[in-house]
């Protein structure tokens, strides 16, 4: 952290940036180096992390515009850095904007009603076109490194965004699982496993609830976008989701649009049946032979039986891959990637999404599509710098989310 604070006081003097309680630059440039156990400090200089930083800012923002008038007072990339700044500050618009003008000059950024004024100006069917062509120029910066496995693992899963407010007219509010609650939901699909862990896709939700006459959920249309989408920009072998994806039409798209896939299945009669079988023959791993018939086709399965990585219990999967008894819970351990995606949301909501109290989808959309930008523009950075050292690439980050955001923040968008 200190060394990020020392970046930010520099960023601060070489930009010029009006900040009257900010440190001298003098007291933190001939400061003694940070113990020799942190690997980025060894590894990667300030200019490089900048540099890299940098790069992969600018392959994020081009698709993005508000189609605002050309005589506009702020263009888009002032918006830009102002979202930026509230997500890293963990504030709400009103307050943030302030801070913003504090730090930058009252005539360089915009107050927060005109950021939310222009926030509204993405439609929402732009921001997923504008994100998915984002995706494509991030990755086309790691198209020729080695280092990034093809064909991929997938992840998807849906987060929420709680709302609090009348439901009547808002048909994008959906209900949660505990009953009680209502929420924004947003589905994504990640890269997982021993690679750059990308957002790909992400996709609003749209739910039937109770006070809406929104038709019933159908996930399977949800996981048909994302994953077309995706393909788009690498080829996928496997896609792993959720208990909440365990339905026959999943399945079936899945198997449709050409690709493997792993996914828990919730315990039935028909599963407790098996299991019950698997305790009294003293079997810990067992493959069911299944088929899937639904009006978008067919194609066989099965459902591995495996110990729980709990230690208690079996848990079933439904797979279209070919296991046998043998490969079954060697496959099976392949679902333990997902955890990764449970970091991602936490850091997309805890590095990256800016506050707000806004009722419009529209503001909870551009909030959250930006979030993951952000988020896939530190992984990027991340790839990037460790492409260029000799060694095994690992998962672990060595630019931290808040330092990636600290200079994304700091001045990397100038004015024209």
């Amino acid at each position: 952290m200190q060394t990020a604070a020392h970046f930010v006081v520099k960023e601060v003097h070489d930009f010029d940036i009006p900040a009257p309680e900010i440190r001298p630059k003098a007291e933190i440039v001939d400061e003694p180096p940070v113990e020799e156990d942190s690997a980025e400090d060894e590894s990667f200089s300030q200019d490089e992390i900048v540099q890299t930083t940098r790069l992969a800012r600018d392959h994020a923002f081009g698709y993005f515009e508000s189609g605002r008038a050309a005589n506009a007072s702020y263009e888009d990339t002032r918006f830009f850095e102002l979202q930026t700044f509230m997500g890293m500050v963990r504030c709400g618009t009103a307050q943030g904007a302030a801070r913003f003008q504090y730090r930058r000059g009252e005539d360089y950024g915009p107050h927060g009603d005109t950021h939310l004024r222009a926030v509204k100006q993405f439609e929402p069917k732009y921001l997923v076109n504008g994100f998915n062509e984002t995706t494509d120029r991030l990755l086309s910066v790691i198209a020729s490194e080695a280092s990034f496995h093809r064909p991929v693992t997938a992840a998807i899963d849906i987060t929420t965004i709680p709302y609090y407010g009348d439901v009547e007219e808002m048909p994008m509010v959906s209900g949660t699982k505990d009953g009680e609650g209502r929420a924004f939901k947003f589905a994504t699909l990640s890269i997982v496993g021993w690679n750059i862990p990308l957002v790909l896709a992400v996709e609003p939700v749209r739910e039937s609830s109770a006070w809406d006459e929104n038709p019933p959920n159908r996930i399977h249309r949800v996981v048909r976008r994302l994953v077309k989408r995706a393909k788009e920009h690498v080829p996928i072998e496997t896609v792993l989701c959720d208990r909440e994806f365990d339905s026959m039409r999943v399945f079936q798209t899945l198997s449709n649009l050409d690709v493997n896939y792993l996914i828990p299945k919730r315990i039935t009669s028909s599963e407790r049946e098996v299991i019950d079988r698997m305790d009294e023959d003293n079997q810990e791993v067992a493959v069911e032979s299944a088929s899937v018939h639904v009006e978008a086709g067919s194609h066989p399965m099965r459902f591995l039986y495996v110990p729980s990585t709990s230690g208690e219990g079996t848990t079933v999967f439904a797979t279209n891959l070919r296991a046998g008894p043998d490969e079954a819970e060697t496959f099976c351990r392949r679902y333990s990637h997902r955890w990764q995606i449970e970091n991602e949301y936490k850091s997309i909501k805890g590095d990256f999404l800016a506050k707000t109290s806004s009722k419009d989808y529209r503001v909870r959309l551009f909030y959250f599509v930006f979030a993951v930008l952000l988020y896939n523009i530190w992984r990027l950075t991340d790839f990037l710098l460790k492409a260029g050292v000799d060694g095994e690439m690992n998962y672990a980050p060595v630019l931290t989310a808040g330092e990636c955001v600290e200079i994304v923040a700091s001045a990397l968008i100038p004015p024209d």
